[in-house]
C-alpha cells in the first residue's frame, strides 16, 4: 500500500513535465502489380495530429531491391518537388500527391522489370515525426494476372447478368400471357354483346348471309316462273278465238253462196 502511494506521488511531480508525443499514421497498399512498360500510381496517405502545411510536411520515397540491397532514393518533396538523382529512377517518377489533402503519392512512368522491389513511403510533419513507414511490394509482370477480388467481381457480375436475363424472360412471358387473356376477355365480351342484341357472331354471319342470298334467289326464280305461265295461257285463248272467227267466216261465206243460187 505504501509503494502505491509513493508511485502516485512521484507521478504527480513528474507528470506535468512530460510532453505527450503522438505518432504520424501512414497508409499504403501491401502489394501492387503493374504491366511492363506501363505506369502505376503508388498511393500513400497519412494522418497527423498536428496542422498540415507545405512548410511542415516532408515526404521521402525510397526503393529496396528484391535482393535486399542498399536502399535507393526515389523522390523527395518539401514545399517543392526534388526529382530523383541520376540513376534508374531518373525520368520515371512524377509527384501525384497533395499535401493539404494528406496525400503523398507518386507515379512511376514506363516501368521496366528492374523496378521490382519494395517502395517505402516516409512522411514527417514537425513536430509529429514519430511513426512507422508505409511499404509497397511492387511486381512488374508481362500480363495482368487475375486477383481473387477480380475473380469474385467477375463471378458476381456473371450471376447478376444471369438474374437479369431470367427476369427479362419472366417479364416477357407474363406480358404475352396477359395480352392473350385480355384478347380472350374482349372476344368473349363481344360475343356476349352479340347474343344480347340478337346479332350473330362473324363466324355465324357468313353462312347465314349465304343462306339468305340463296333464299332470295329462289324467290326471284319462282316469281319469274309465275309471270311466264299467264302469258302462255293468253296465247292459247287468242288461238281459240282465232279459230272460232275462222269458223264464223266460213259459215258466212256458205250463206252467201246459197243466196246467189
Amino acid at each position: 500500500m505504501y509503494q502505491i502511494w509513493l508511485l502516485l506521488l512521484l507521478g504527480g511531480f513528474v507528470g506535468p513535465g512530460v510532453r505527450h508525443v503522438s505518432g504520424i499514421s501512414i497508409y499504403t497498399a501491401k502489394e501492387q502489380e503493374v504491366v511492363n512498360g506501363t505506369s502505376v500510381r503508388l498511393k500513400c496517405t497519412f494522418t497527423s495530429t498536428q496542422p498540415v502545411s507545405l512548410q511542415s510536411v516532408a515526404v521521402s520515397w525510397s526503393f529496396r531491391p528484391l535482393n535486399s540491397g542498399q536502399d535507393e532514393s526515389v523522390f523527395y518533396f518539401q514545399e517543392v518537388e526534388y526529382p530523383p538523382l541520376p540513376g534508374r529512377f531518373q525520368g520515371h517518377v512524377e509527384w501525384s500527391g497533395d499535401i493539404l489533402k494528406r496525400d503523398a503519392s507518386v507515379t512511376l512512368i514506363n516501368v521496366p522489370p528492374t523496378f521490382n522491389g519494395t517502395y517505402i513511403c516516409q512522411v514527417r510533419n514537425r513536430p509529429d515525426v514519430h511513426g512507422s513507414n508505409g511499404e509497397i511490394v511492387l511486381r512488374v509482370v508481362d500480363k495482368v494476372s487475375l486477383s481473387e477480388i477480380s475473380i469474385l467481381a467477375a463471378a458476381v457480375g456473371g450471376a447478376c447478368g444471369v438474374i437479369l436475363v431470367l427476369l427479362g424472360i419472366f417479364v416477357v412471358v407474363r406480358y404475352c400471357r396477359r395480352k392473350h387473356v385480355d384478347n380472350d376477355i374482349e372476344l368473349h365480351s363481344r360475343e356476349q354483346e352479340w347474343k344480347d342484341t340478337g346479332m350473330c357472331s362473324p363466324e355465324e354471319a357468313v353462312p347465314l348471309a349465304v343462306a339468305v342470298l340463296k333464299k332470295e334467289k329462289k324467290e326471284v326464280d319462282s316469281s319469274d316462273d309465275e309471270e311466264s305461265e299467264p302469258s302462255s295461257g293468253g296465247d292459247d285463248d287468242n288461238e281459240e278465238d282465232g279459230e272460232e272467227d275462222d269458223d264464223d267466216d266460213d259459215d258466212d261465206y256458205d250463206g252467201d253462196d246459197d243466196d246467189d243460187d
